[in-house]
């Protein structure tokens, strides 16, 4: 059976546990990795919301530094997006959803189930080639 990310290896133990490389070729679990993002989003917005009231309480707010701590509240939330989407197209087992009606499909669909979509198109080889 082919996997929909040829990188992600799941590791079965007592319960399944889903990994993956990561830039530096260390292997990632990405349960853990979940768990650990979702502290740490939590931690960021307490800190975000604490920072605001007490500028707030002193009446000098500083938007430059409310900027700074956001984005990092944002990096830290599209990465556990993220994780969170690969986590539950490993369970489904889908690669994606049609554009047409929004029903998932597996990674080797060529047409939707549901509404008949192309979903894979053909491309001929002058077009790669001139492309590349």
């Amino acid at each position: 059976m082919a996997r929909p990310f040829p990188g992600i290896k799941s590791k079965r133990s007592e319960r399944t546990s889903t990994v993956a490389p990561n830039n530096s070729g260390q292997v990632v679990d990405l349960r853990r990795r979940r768990d650990q993002l979702n502290a740490r989003v939590a931690e960021l917005q307490w800190d975000l919301g604490g920072l605001v009231y007490e500028m707030a309480v002193r009446d000098r707010v500083r938007v430059d530094l409310i900027v700074k701590h956001a984005a990092k509240l944002q990096d830290a939330d599209a990465e556990l997006a993220e994780v969170e989407r690969i986590l539950a197209l490993e369970q489904s087992s889908t690669a994606g959803v049609c554009s047409n009606c929004g029903a998932p499909h597996s990674s080797g669909a060529g047409f939707c189930w549901q509404c008949g979509q192309q979903i894979l198109r053909s491309v001929d080889a002058e077009s790669i080639l001139t492309s590349a």
